[in-house]
């Protein structure tokens, strides 16, 4: 007998696919289930152009109810039992659901806090592989797995129904017409990331449609796109895209959690940064990009999730599987691993959890086409029981990806466990936030004592944290001002963190800013102060442009935005937290020089080598790539390294060194950078170079007219200003200025 195969999601004979009634068996009389058994993968719930699939992973529940809603998701319209349990995998076919169908689930199982399960049928829970939420989170008791003000705590068990105040997961159709859109891959040494809040960068931008500020949409628009691609930038790394939930404390204060580092699900974009509530919103946005010439980087949170310690709401994870979904701790398992700082630790030794994890990124970067991620808090992902391991399940299985190697993969390498600062400890293939360069920039152009020696080392791209594996100096990426702390505008004018907005008493923020405010606290009208306050932002950014390894602008420091000094303004969807567009003429000044130095970073290959700077001799090509000088031209000897009080020093970069593993000779512009954290102004005797006529001037930061030309014979004297840096192109015998840039 020969039997025809059927797709698994296929209508059967007898069985009805097209409405919600079962029907009859003509032999029995019983009714007919419409459910199929379907598949185990993928997890989720997957359209086929049939019916849709759903998948759900949990090891321990003894049942799965897969709920239905109305298109408004306010009723429940019925209970489906999924049929199947495969590899740890409940799953189940509906030949009649389509595209746009509400859902959740009902997980059943015994609620044992003390052995680590805390299933609890009465709460509906997100599919963790949901790519698409309708709804708020709506802060309510019913929440919770357990009875808030009962005297056992979280032992205790709740039977209300959390359905009414949970947002519902929507079925959604993949299609979307790509046309041109093409990829961008960026190389690394020409990689500029500008950080930005999807809401925050075109809330207050005039030139976008007051319906679509907030929203993809809205960084879609023409005048972002222009502004990015004019400033100079390659690529747009925005902050948490995930559905996120706000905090029930922040909302009880009149506060949001802003920046989106409390996710709800790892495939669904954020509800509310869609004007059109269509995933295709966040494709057209990508394509839009990609037309401009400008990657999406995406700040991805797989350390914790918004469930948050055991006193914490039953929204997804918690409900489906806790004892495998999170890290626990090992003698009482009722109590969650805090790494994050944030109450749970999501456990990627699992792994199933490292398959949610991979999956998520691999859409995002496949389905959604993004050019890769940041990581927060990206030394959990390599944590294993025993520890941080370089050689942990999840990051090898980004490096052997085919997809993820190819992405751009950037660690923020810290959290709050054991052993949690890794910076310069992730592998190769892996870029890394450079905390370091931050910290020793600030306190170089402060002024502090003791900054010189290091200050040549982050200049360089941290060689004695990133050289070492074959590893290059773009696996740094530097930064000044990030999201979290001061914008640069106010690391220039705040001694202190003001941040009494948050309700906190100020109590929250860094207290460790290395910022000056350069005699006055705050905003004033003293032109000596706002000149000086200018230079130093100019000086800022030059060195961060200027500096081996990659680049990150925060959105807005190219005019000089502020936060009224709030340095953690995770709580500030408001003015506070949002990019002004309005700004002054000093703000227009500080652009047209923004532009300017990125302009020469690009045009200069010897500010962004792929090979480290090491100021060796190389005997058969007779030069050093970089040479460390004094005001009056001679080698920095070690006294001048170990002195407390230097703060002056001339960075000789020669275009002739040898720009490959291929030894032979480069030809590109050989530079002179003078560098003055010094209060008062310092004379300097410009160098002869072999095979060069003079000088050439290329930049100032203590003139704000951004003029080039003008030039200087060998052995001429230069004042540098103080508190400043100069910019000087060799101009050779054979080529006027460098041959290649």
């Amino acid at each position: 007998m020969t039997t025809t195969p059927i797709h698994p999601g296929a209508p059967t004979p007898g069985i009805n696919s097209g409405g919600r009634e079962s029907p009859l068996n003509a032999a029995t009389g019983q009714q007919r289930s419409r459910v199929r058994e379907g598949l185990p993968y993928p997890l989720g719930a997957n359209w086929d152009g049939l019916g849709v699939n759903f998948a759900l992973f949990s090891a321990h529940a003894t049942k799965v109810e897969l709920c239905l809603f109305s298109d408004d998701g306010q009723e429940e319209l019925e209970r489906i039992e999924l049929p199947e349990f495969t590899d740890e995998v409940w799953h189940g076919y509906l030949p009649d659901a389509r595209p746009g169908q509400l859902y959740g689930y009902r997980v059943y199982g015994p609620y044992e806090p003390e052995k680590g399960h805390r299933f609890n049928h009465n709460k509906l829970l997100i599919d963790p592989c949901a790519r698409q939420l309708v709804g708020e989170l709506q802060w309510d008791d019913a929440l919770y797995g357990y009875t808030i003000g009962h005297e056992d705590g979280d032992l205790s068990f709740d039977e209300r129904d959390s359905a009414p105040f949970i947002p519902k997961c929507r079925v959604i159709d993949p299609a979307f017409t790509w046309g041109r859109s093409r990829e961008i891959h960026v190389p690394w040494d020409r990689t500029i990331f500008y950080e930005a809040h999807v809401r925050g960068l075109t809330m207050m931008n005039p030139k976008v449609s007051e319906s679509n500020r907030g929203t993809f949409t809205g960084i879609s628009d023409p005048a972002v796109l222009d502004h990015l691609r004019n400033l100079g930038v390659s690529s747009l790394e925005l902050m948490p895209i995930h559905a996120f939930a706000d905090d029930r404390h922040l909302q009880e204060k009149g506060l949001h959690n802003y920046w989106g580092y409390n996710t709800l699900a790892f495939f669904a974009p954020h509800p509310s940064y869609m004007a059109t509530n269509t995933i295709s919103e966040f494709k057209q946005m990508v394509a839009c990009c990609h037309a401009a010439g400008i990657e999406v980087i995406l700040d991805v949170v797989y350390n914790h999730t918004a469930e948050g310690n055991e006193m914490g709401p039953t929204l997804s994870w918690k409900g489906i599987d806790n004892f495998s979904y999170y890290r626990l701790m090992p003698e009482e398992k009722r109590y969650y691993i805090n790494d994050t700082g944030t109450g749970n630790t999501l456990n990627l030794s699992h792994p199933r959890v490292l398959q949610m994890v991979t999956d998520s990124l691999r859409y995002w970067a496949d389905e959604m086409r993004v050019d890769g991620f940041r990581f927060d808090l990206a030394t959990i992902l390599g944590r294993e029981p025993h520890g941080f391991d370089e050689g942990g399940g999840f990051l090898d299985s980004c490096r052997q990806d085919p997809l993820l190697s190819q992405c751009k993969l950037i660690a923020e390498p810290w959290d709050c466990g054991p052993g949690g600062y890794q910076v310069g400890g992730f592998p190769p293939g892996w870029a890394e936030w450079n905390d370091k360069f931050r910290d020793n920039m600030r306190a170089f152009w402060k002024g502090d004592e003791g900054q010189l020696a290091e200050f040549a080392t982050r200049l360089t791209g941290s060689a004695d944290l990133f050289n070492h594996r074959g590893r290059k100096p773009y696996s740094s990426v530097n930064f000044i001002t990030a999201h979290d702390g001061f914008t640069l505008r106010d690391l220039v004018t705040y001694n202190d963190k003001h941040n009494e907005a948050n309700g906190e008493d100020n109590n929250d923020g860094s207290d460790d800013n290395h910022s000056w405010n350069h005699g006055v606290e705050g905003e004033t009208d003293d032109p000596e102060i706002r000149a000086l306050r200018m230079r130093q932002m100019r000086n800022m950014l030059a060195t961060l442009m200027f500096s081996q390894g990659t680049p990150m602008l925060l959105a807005g420091d190219e005019f000089g935005r502020t936060q009224g000094g709030n340095n953690n303004a995770y709580c500030q969807d408001s003015e506070i937290g949002w990019v002004n567009w309005e700004f002054s003429q000093e703000g227009r000044d500080l652009l047209a020089f923004t532009r300017h130095i990125i302009a020469l970073r690009r045009r200069y290959p010897m500010l962004h080598r792929s090979r480290f700077l090491t100021g060796d001799w190389n005997e058969e090509l007779e030069v050093r790539d970089v040479s460390w000088l004094t005001p009056d031209a001679e080698e920095m000897d070690v006294a001048n390294w170990e002195s407390e009080h230097s703060r002056t020093i001339g960075v000789l970069l020669d275009g002739r060194a040898q720009p490959t593993g291929i030894r032979r000779a480069g030809s590109h512009s050989t530079l002179l950078m003078i560098v003055n954290a010094h209060h008062e102004p310092v004379s300097w005797t410009l160098p002869e170079v072999s095979s060069g006529r003079h000088w050439i001037f290329r930049l100032n930061t203590a003139e704000p007219d951004l003029r080039e030309g003008g030039y200087y014979e060998f052995g001429s004297t230069y004042e540098v200003e103080s508190r400043s840096m100069v910019l000087l192109e060799l101009v050779r015998d054979d080529s006027g200025a460098g041959r290649n840039g």
